[in-house]
């Protein structure tokens, strides 16, 4: 595996059919997935590490996000990837950068992060024009961001297939993210109530009834952003975030359809 760290590297790299997994580090199995996806699709596997300051809208949350150059080059380098990308800030948003991809209506997700899917929505662009890949990748898990990212792509015509993989769970059901590192053991009991009210949602509407009302009235003192139904290209999606603790999770679970 490569690492480079400017465009310029990064272009003499690139041939074939290209495969892009855009992450911001702090590697884990879901990563994985989408690395062995696009190792078993494409000539060549490009991953970016490069935490994006432009899609947080909360600086404690910035500042706690975990980094480990290393320990991500490894993993991706087990996992297949042929070039790391690990651009500094100033390589993707140069002096007098001012140019920003805005989507309109990006739902709960959108309204509780403002300004957390216009930083989204620019670098993957930007991440799409530098690497021309023929397909990116993305978890299930942020499947509000698989909506916004498909959507820039349709309207902006960008030749690129928008992949979205299963979402990858720890064996006691906890859906895999960076952040999860940040909880007690007493937090992570309680995170694993998001899950569980999730499904409470799913059987519940396999049943005829609101899934919904069914997630909210499961979540046993959770606080959630919000519980909604999401559309991905035909795919019903029942979605919440939750806050335990300091930590914001994510989640969501297939109602109706299936993912590609």
């Amino acid at each position: 595996m490569r690492t480079v760290r400017t465009i310029e590297e990064l272009r003499g790299e690139l041939r074939g059919e290209i495969g892009l997994v855009p992450t911001m580090g702090a590697l884990h199995g879901g990563h994985l997935s989408l690395f062995h996806a696009a190792r078993a699709e494409n000539e060549l596997v490009v991953a970016s590490l490069f935490v994006n300051a432009a899609q947080f809208s909360e600086q404690s949350d910035l500042a706690a996000y975990p980094r480990d150059e290393d320990a991500d080059a490894r993993l991706a380098e087990d996992a297949g990837v042929d070039v790391l990308f690990v651009p500094g800030a100033g390589e993707i948003y140069p002096p007098g950068f001012s140019t920003w991809v805005d989507v309109e209506d990006t739902g709960a997700e959108g309204a509780a992060r403002a300004g957390h899917f216009r930083g989204v929505s620019t670098v993957c662009v930007k991440l799409f024009n530098i690497v021309r890949p023929r397909r990116a990748y993305f978890g299930q898990k942020d499947a509000q961001q698989a909506v916004v990212i498909r959507r820039v792509v349709r309207d902006l015509n960008l030749p690129v297939e928008i992949r979205v993989l299963p979402t990858v769970r720890d064996d006691d059901g906890l859906a895999l993210s960076s952040r999860n590192a940040r909880l007690s053991r007493e937090e992570r009991a309680r995170a694993l109530g998001l899950p569980r009210a999730l499904a409470e949602g799913a059987q519940a509407h396999l049943l005829g009834g609101d899934a919904v009302a069914a997630t909210r009235a499961a979540l046993n003192g959770l606080s959630a952003d919000y519980v909604e139904l999401i559309d991905l290209d035909g795919v019903t999606i029942l979605a919440s975030a939750a806050r335990v603790g300091a930590t914001r999770l994510i989640d969501n679970v297939i109602l109706e359809g299936e993912l590609t």
